[in-house]
């Protein structure tokens, strides 16, 4: 586990002796003709598709950076980590240990000197241009081709072009890229979801997961499961064969996220899969490091110093679980339904996750059907139909909606959130639940903006009032699917106006929105709010093809 950086002792004002004087003058020549000599050295060559990954930069330069980070070089810790290093790792990291206690040496130089920060991208579209053509101009503005990436950096190179998020965000993100790839659909642009598609095949076959995102500090984790619903919009188009060709991948992606479960024993846990006492088995988020996300290094550092009665790392992997989530971070990931260093995510059984699971498995045993591969339908249609009856059975709340489950405490959560609409985006939930669950979305969660992702107001960013537009989808597409068409209409009708009202205002379309009624961006979280932005280009898309608006 990396420490902290522990600041120097202040020099003594009196003058330096002799001796003093000239060991200074020796470190300080020394340390000049070694970073002299170190400057001449070059980074190596960009690296390929399917080369050799280095470790997640705190791995790769350890104490400096920690120094880095602590010391806030950059005002967003995720700069650091995104930077592409001007030599060797080994090179810098001897460079800064001759230089670092040289009187005078400045961390900020040392780091321009040896690495190259990569500029957030400025995409100005042309003012004037209606919500619709402002989104159709935004996808190639937000496509990126990274067949190669610079040695030592953190990006992970990707054999087909993809979109990303758009502002801090400089590489795709799993789960996001499910409600892009809507919106591309709808654009006409298929050949960015074919590709997309099949850069998540390999990085399964790669990694054995759909990390994060494509950086090396996301690979310990992977975010929703929403391959399997890619793959579903990629047979809308092309029927079965796009089944038969994805089946392998489903079936790596199913095997990752219940790793371990065939050998816990009732009532422990083991990666993803946790085993309940009656031998129930269900998944949870995880993370399989317990340190400080490096790309949030800081604020993890700061939220376990206030848990002083929790081991540090148990509070880190709880955070770097909510990360896996896509809900980073949410009261429903806390003890205390308020405070961050409550965390324990790793404790609870999510309704969402679950309901992907069973997409996933449904899926899967769709391929094997159509790879004509009976046994394997019949073993994959088994596992979701177990995962429906422990749904059923454990996460859904007596008041008459689905829900998290305390696996730990052995309850289930009260927190209301926009994740009860899962189990019916997928279809699994019975017609009379369905219609409970919709109430209680109708009267909890609708606000006169769109759907509120929770009741909850805590300062999260997954927290009222702010309103995400995969929530708004998931939920719009439940009501449907339960024949809540004037829900389903609400919802979409109340968040197309908050994103109207904010692109007549402001020309951009963010990341989240608060639906209170304020009309603004969402606020809330460990970042500002961000531009562009993927999901929301996707949705509103649709939602605008649904309803007619905006040539």
């Amino acid at each position: 586990m990396l420490e902290p950086l522990r600041l120097a002792r202040p020099f003594r004002s009196r003058a330096p002796s002799g001796l003093a004087s000239a060991t200074i003058v020796r470190r300080m020549t020394a340390a000049a003709l070694l970073a002299a000599s170190l400057c001449a050295l070059p980074a190596g060559a960009d690296v390929g598709v399917g080369a050799a990954l280095p470790p997640s930069p705190d791995k790769l330069y350890g104490e400096l950076f920690v120094a880095v980070q602590t010391a806030q070089v950059y005002p967003d810790q995720k700069t650091f980590v995104d930077t592409v290093p001007k030599a060797d790792p080994a090179v810098i990291l001897q460079a800064y240990r001759a230089q670092k206690d040289v009187p005078g040496f400045s961390l900020k130089a040392f780091v321009d000197q040896y690495f190259t920060v990569l500029p957030e991208t400025s995409v100005t579209p042309p003012a004037g241009l209606s919500l619709r053509a402002h989104i159709n101009w935004l996808w190639p503005a937000l496509t990126r081709t990274t067949t190669t990436a610079p040695d030592n950096s953190s990006l992970i190179p990707l054999p087909k072009p993809y979109v990303v998020p758009g502002g801090r965000f400089r590489e795709g993100y799993y789960w996001d890229t499910y409600f892009t790839m809507l919106g591309l659909q709808a654009a006409g642009r298929d050949d960015l979801v074919d590709g997309m598609l099949d850069n998540f095949a390999y990085q399964i076959n790669q990694f054995g997961h759909i990390p994060n995102g494509n950086r090396t500090y996301y690979l310990s984790r992977s975010q929703p499961p929403f391959f399997a619903l890619m793959v579903e919009l990629a047979a809308r188009k092309e029927g079965a064969a796009a089944y038969t060709r994805y089946l392998a991948p489903l079936r790596k992606e199913h095997a990752y996220w219940m790793r371990g479960g065939a050998g816990t024993a009732p009532g422990q846990a083991s990666g993803n899969v946790v085993v309940l006492r009656d031998g129930t088995v269900l998944n949870r988020y995880w993370d399989d490091e317990a340190t400080p996300r490096p790309e949030s290094y800081l604020q993890d550092v700061s939220t376990a110093q206030q848990a002083p009665d929790r081991p540090a790392a148990e509070v880190w992997r709880d955070l770097r679980a909510a990360a896996e989530s896509g809900w980073d971070f949410s009261s429903r990931w806390f003890g205390d339904n308020a405070t961050l260093a409550t965390i324990r995510t790793t404790s609870i059984l999510p309704v969402d996750l679950n309901a992907l699971m069973f997409q996933l498995e449904t899926t899967i045993a769709k391929g094997c059907a159509a790879a004509r591969d009976f046994a394997c339908t019949v073993e994959f249609a088994g596992y979701a139909r177990k995962r429906a009856v422990a749904v059923e059975r454990y996460l859904w709340h007596p008041a008459g909606y689905y829900a998290d489950y305390d696996w730990k405490l052995g309850k289930v959560r009260d927190n209301l959130s926009a994740a009860m609409t899962y189990p019916l985006f997928v279809q699994m939930a019975p017609w009379g639940r369905a219609w409970q669950t919709l109430r209680w979305t109708q009267t909890s969660l609708l606000q006169v903006g769109g759907l509120s992702a929770t009741t909850l107001r805590t300062q999260q960013q997954w927290d009222a009032p702010n309103g995400w537009a995969p929530l708004q989808w998931i939920a719009l597409q439940a009501s449907q699917h339960y024949g809540w068409q004037p829900l389903a209409q609400s919802i979409g009708e109340r968040f197309l106006g908050s994103v109207e009202r904010l692109y007549a205002a402001q020309q951009k379309l963010v990341e989240k929105y608060i639906v209170d009624g304020s009309g603004t961006g969402g606020g809330g979280g460990e970042y500002p709010l961000q531009d562009g932005f993927g999901w929301t280009n996707g949705v509103t898309l649709k939602l605008l093809d649904a309803y007619g608006r905006g040539q």
